[in-house]
């Protein structure tokens, strides 16, 4: 019995670095660039609207010029710390107030009856539970803009550089100012308790960097110095007490709008790539050649195509599909019965042959389990051809 040589279909090393270097450095430029972006906005909003900060966002300078007015500031960030500071002769500056949640919300609104004017930075989301009454449109871009109202404040500040969001009140006693496009974007309501509420459709007047603009550091004194003291409330994602009455609300409840917008964005790109490299349906189109190729480079080339699709049954099928059809007419069997094993069999099994293996399942069989099994059904399948041959 001679023995069959097989050949190894393991991918060595330089293969399997050849395969993954171009998805590993695609994945590395994309790590890298987030990387880089990351670290050029990691300072955008530090300190954004902290009267400890001294960054173009920050508001140390506000805060500076109101203690030297005897306006004693006090930083607070958790809500129970908030609602202890809040009084009738305070002013409650709240940061952003959409960060709050809606039982953070509801208990800021309660607090403000003990407060003396309440502020609000950019509020959108949270109008509905802290301005009851009070209706959002579109943000317009902050520039200057001239008062037009009868509030002392705007009157003495002059232009300001206000914008942002515009508010709109059911309250017919609210003073709006600062129109924009139509709309005001300062907007002040007179509560029931003697108490004020002011909404202010973009925090930059209050930037350390757009303090000395226009009007900007006599309506920030204004409104933040109508009181001795000023509680100026940062909200912050750590604070426990904000979160614990929403506890209850579902994981989809909590993801942002803007992350399902953009899934959904990522699922029709990836349609669309698949529709893309999709094959094409209908026959294939033959076309002649440019130049011959040599029949070894067409069978080498068909080989490494069954191989990367992992195609062993196809393989397997034109390698037995071959060898049926060369050994038929050494024994005696028409090109037409070729692939019919109740001829092409008894005529074949008559031949002397060295090996014992079933002929049915070498030329008729099922697929190759692995690639292994592939290139030891090609050994067999030649050993086969060469004693038929000889035989």
């Amino acid at each position: 019995m001679t023995a069959v040589t097989t050949t190894s279909t393991a991918a060595g090393p330089g293969h399997i670095w050849s395969r993954t270097r171009g998805p590993l450095l695609a994945l590395l430029v994309l790590l890298c660039t987030g990387i880089g972006l990351a670290a050029i906005h990691s300072d955008d909003h530090h300190g954004r609207l902290d009267p400890r900060s001294a960054d173009p966002q920050g508001s140390r300078a506000v805060a500076q010029l109101l203690q030297e007015r005897g306006v004693s500031v006090r930083v607070t960030t958790t809500l129970d710390e908030t609602v202890a500071a809040a009084a009738p002769d305070a002013t409650l500056l709240i940061t952003t107030p959409d960060l709050l949640t809606g039982t953070g919300q509801r208990t800021l609104r309660s607090t403000a009856s003990t407060t003396g004017r309440t502020v609000l930075l950019a509020p959108e989301q949270s109008v509905p539970a802290l301005a009851p009454g009070v209706h959002t449109h579109t943000a317009r871009p902050v520039t200057a803009h001239a008062p037009r109202c009868a509030l002392p404040a705007a009157r003495n500040a002059e232009d300001a550089e206000t914008g942002g969001v515009r508010y709109t009140a059911d309250n017919s006693d609210a003073t709006a100012c600062y129109p924009s496009a139509g709309l005001p974007t300062l907007l002040l309501l007179p509560e029931h308790d003697g108490g004020e509420t002011v909404l202010i459709g973009s925090p930059d007047l209050l930037y350390n960097n757009r303090l000395g603009h226009q009007g900007n550091a006599s309506l920030a004194l204004q409104l933040l110095g109508s009181r001795p003291h000023l509680v100026w409330y940062l909200p912050s994602l750590a604070d426990s007490s904000v979160t614990d009455g929403d506890a209850d609300r579902t994981f989809i409840e909590l993801i942002p709008s803007g992350w399902l917008w953009g899934a959904m964005q990522l699922a029709v790109a990836a349609a669309l790539a698949a529709l893309w490299r999709a094959r094409r349906l209908g026959p294939l189109v033959t076309e002649e050649l440019p130049v011959v190729i040599r029949a070894s480079e067409s069978t080498e080339g068909r080989a490494r195509l069954y191989r990367k699709a992992n195609a062993r049954d196809r393989a397997a099928a034109e390698l037995r599909s071959a060898t049926r059809t060369r050994i038929a007419p050494f024994v005696g069997v028409s090109p037409s019965d070729a692939h019919t094993p109740a001829v092409l069999l008894p005529a074949v099994s008559v031949r002397p042959r060295r090996g014992d293996g079933d002929l049915h399942a070498l030329l008729f069989g099922p697929a190759p389990a692995n690639d292994a099994a592939l290139v030891l059904l090609a050994d067999q399948l030649d050993t086969l051809e060469r004693e038929v041959r000889t035989s």
